[in-house]
């Protein structure tokens, strides 16, 4: 009895001295939900808790008035405590009885907004005297909301709404239409859960708790308990006796979904989610937050990701799916695509796949974590899909794609330390064409010679490549450095390019440097939309409420092609045959392939990046522990043409296909020629059929440049030999796969 008394003690003085942690004050974690660009499509849900909180008046009565049946009939005339029942229950505690709740709601809510734990009589009174406080300062209405908002309902949800959206797929909100919101049989059967959540851990069987679909114990205490809050509802007026007895217990309840706490973040889209964080922590509006800042915010977050366009994505570079190409199906578990595309004016990534595990490794590109470490390994080696930057560095130049190139089998290059002396020696064409030995660029371009784009490279200078490639949306290129065993991430933004240029040589031209596939994507789309670059970005809006925080900025930047440099680069690249769709559609690309340590004929890396006038896409297919590609039956004649050509043809006319544009509006121009003096070499209208699309051949060092031959432009010539360095392969992030090497000191640019 004394400690009673002391305790009696503690609720005077507590009453004066005890803080009392108002539902204001409360920082409840909130779900922010990530949509896709529609709005209405949900991709995932972020947060601690599944909490959507609503307040009180946008609240229909179905809950109000079920809640108060169930755990508190005197509710609305009581003042928040249980005198009675606070004694009972401590004196029950203290003398080792039964452990005893004996709480008002508002006592409840009391206990979660104090986040008093376990089960003394302190406990017991110091919430008491909280719950008088609440009750004098806030209104009954007030304080129902609050709870409603609070309190656990089971399966990881929190608050009604969350609770409404989880067991049957409905909402609260009294503004919804009618047959979409919770009704009071509904809200009955979610009231009755509040007494025990979750089964006990320790007799799951014996104590599953309230969720009917658990067991059949759990389902008749559930009856059992909704029964009881029938009977409350009718003893307080909430329902007549007549519409008591013609109420039905639900039997509508959702199953219980083992996957429901991953929140869609499994998937490959979870990687799109790692980028939004990315994105929106460099943003004013979310800079220097906390780490869970955004995830327990309760925002709504609009991405740019288009459905249809990620359905398209997913079938086609997903390799394990039997809905991806015949060429790339059933293929070694070691095999890995990605792809990105790009909608050309806007920079909006409408469609991403970078791994078929949103929690995995990415390999289409990189982002900074919650820590600010970077993560995900998108970046590789591109190989000749990088000459559509020469080529555009070329015809912004004024350099015709008609004017002729010495393009012999090999050539030496002394300005840039490739000579028959030379450890690398000197530059190697790994195809053949019917122009050589002298090809007009645009021939040199469709069949992806070496020697005429190293001799491209050298006469522009690499500055003017490299800032081609950074202005069109590459915005980072990995280096080789001495010392050092992995690539190191150069950026590119911001930087002059001539000062950028010392850190790489002559055989960037050529495709030796890695860059991420998303920035590859951008490129593109740079292309595609008339040499006109968009920031390529995930985020479209982000609300809470009726608030708007964040909205995407769209700006363009011109790379300084006219007209007929874009007409002149549209019409080479549409002549690579792998680019031809089948579809109506005008299309252009490029393939790209880097080898495999130092074999001449297995290829570690391949690539096929292109565009139309309404998508850009750009389409990796590689290994994920560096080794050469193999196919099922042996062979390791893989190219660029051969695998991630079918990759990107497929996406290109099913994303198309689903966006329902007309290819009409698309169409791309007809260059003139204008520095052109006529003669008999002119271009034919369609390329040769000895110049198919061929793939690029690189090596990772200035002295490593070894080519490869495509079969679909080499025939059955030998492979030719040349010196090459080994193959420096990515290194693995113990939790999220490979990962870059890239300095988090130094913020990526919002996309």
């Amino acid at each position: 009895m004394f400690a009673l008394l002391a305790g009696s003690g503690l609720v005077a003085g507590g009453y004066y001295f005890d803080s009392v942690p108002t539902p204001t004050d409360l920082k409840l974690p909130e779900s922010t939900t990530v949509y896709y660009a529609d709005g209405r499509t949900k991709m995932a849900t972020l947060g601690a808790e599944n909490r959507t909180i609503v307040p009180y008046d946008q609240m229909n009565d179905s809950a109000k008035q079920a809640i108060v049946a169930a755990e508190d009939r005197s509710f609305w005339t009581n003042r928040g405590i249980d005198f009675s029942g606070v004694l009972r229950a401590a004196w029950s505690n203290v003398t080792g009885g039964q452990r005893q709740g004996a709480s008002t709601i508002t006592q409840q809510y009391a206990r979660v907004a104090a986040d008093l734990n376990g089960v003394t009589y302190s406990r017991k009174l110091r919430e008491a005297v909280i719950a008088w406080k609440l009750d004098d300062k806030y209104s009954k209405e007030e304080i129902l909301g609050f709870y409603l908002n609070t309190v656990p309902f089971g399966r990881g949800a929190y608050g009604i709404e969350a609770a409404a959206q989880t067991y049957f797929g409905k909402t609260v909100r009294r503004d919804a239409p009618a047959a979409n919101q919770l009704t009071p049989a509904e809200a009955m059967v979610l009231c009755a859960m509040v007494k025990q959540p979750e089964a006990d851990p320790n007799d799951p069987e014996g104590s599953p708790g309230y969720d009917p679909r658990r067991n059949a114990q759990a389902r008749q205490n559930s009856i059992d308990r909704w029964n009881y809050i029938r009977d409350g509802m009718v003893k307080l007026g909430y329902l007549s006796a007549e519409d008591a007895a013609n109420l039905a217990y639900p039997d509508d309840v959702k199953p219980i979904d083992p996957n429901a706490g991953r929140s869609g973040l499994d998937r490959p889209t979870g990687l799109v989610v790692n980028h939004v964080l990315s994105e929106l922590r460099q943003t004013d509006e979310f800079k220097g937050k906390p780490a869970d800042f955004i995830r327990n915010g309760g925002f709504r977050i609009v991405t740019t990701i288009d459905k249809r366009v990620q359905d398209a994505a997913e079938a086609a570079a997903d390799i394990r799916r039997d809905s991806a190409p015949e060429a790339v199906r059933g293929q070694p578990k070691n095999w890995q695509a990605a792809l990105v595309a790009v909608e050309p004016g806007t920079g909006r990534v409408l469609g991403y796949y970078g791994g078929n595990d949103g929690a995995g490794a990415d390999y289409a590109g990189w982002y900074y974590d919650e820590n600010g470490q970077a993560r995900g390994f998108g970046q590789h080696p591109p190989g000749s899909s990088f000459k559509v930057y020469d080529l555009a560095a070329a015809v912004r130049d004024k350099i015709s794609v008609k004017q002729r190139f010495d393009s012999p089998e090999t050539k030496e290059f002394p300005e840039s330390g490739r000579t028959k002396g030379s450890p690398a020696g000197p530059i190697r064409n790994a195809e053949h064409a019917a122009c050589q030995p002298d090809c007009a660029l645009w021939e040199a371009t469709v069949a992806s010679l070496n020697v005429t784009y190293f001799e491209l490279t050298e006469k522009l200078g690499t500055a003017k490549v490299i800032d081609m490639a950074t202005r069109a949306g590459v915005d980072s290129m990995w280096a080789t450095e001495k010392g050092n065993p992995r690539p190191q991430r150069v950026e590119l933004r911001g930087q002059p390019a001539e000062e950028v240029a010392g850190r790489f040589s002559t055989e960037v031209g050529i495709g030796q440097y890695g860059i991420a596939v998303q920035d590859h994507a951008n490129g593109m789309a740079t292309f595609a939309a008339g040499g006109k670059r968009a920031e390529e970005h995930f985020v479209r809006s982000v609300t809470k409420g009726d608030e708007r925080l964040f909205s995407e900025r769209l700006v363009q930047n011109d790379v300084g092609l006219d007209k007929e440099a874009v007409n002149q680069l549209d019409w080479t690249l549409s002549r690579v045959k792998a680019a031809k769709l089948d579809n109506g559609w005008d299309s252009a690309g490029k393939t790209g392939t880097w080898q495999a340590g130092q074999s001449t004929t297995q290829n570690v890396h391949t690539w096929m990046v292109g565009y139309t006038g309404a998508l850009a896409a750009a389409v990796w297919l590689g290994t994920t522990d560096g080794k050469p590609l193999k196919t099922k039956d042996g062979s390791y004649e893989v190219y660029g043409s051969s695998g991630p050509g079918p990759i990107w043809r497929q996406f290109m006319e099913q994303a198309t296909a689903a966006l329902k544009l007309d290819p009409e509006k698309y169409r791309f121009g007809t260059p003139e020629f204008p520095d052109d003096a006529p003669d008999s070499t002119a271009a034919p209208a369609s390329p040769k059929p000895t110049t198919a699309s061929p793939t690029p051949t690189v090596r990772p060092t200035p002295s490593a440049v070894r080519p490869t031959c495509d079969p679909a432009v080499c025939g059955s010539a030998s492979p030719r030999p040349s010196l090459s360095l080994p193959t420096v392969l990515p290194s693995r992030s113990p939790s999220t796969g490979p990962s870059p090497s890239v300095s988090p000191s130094r913020s990526r640019k919002p996309q």
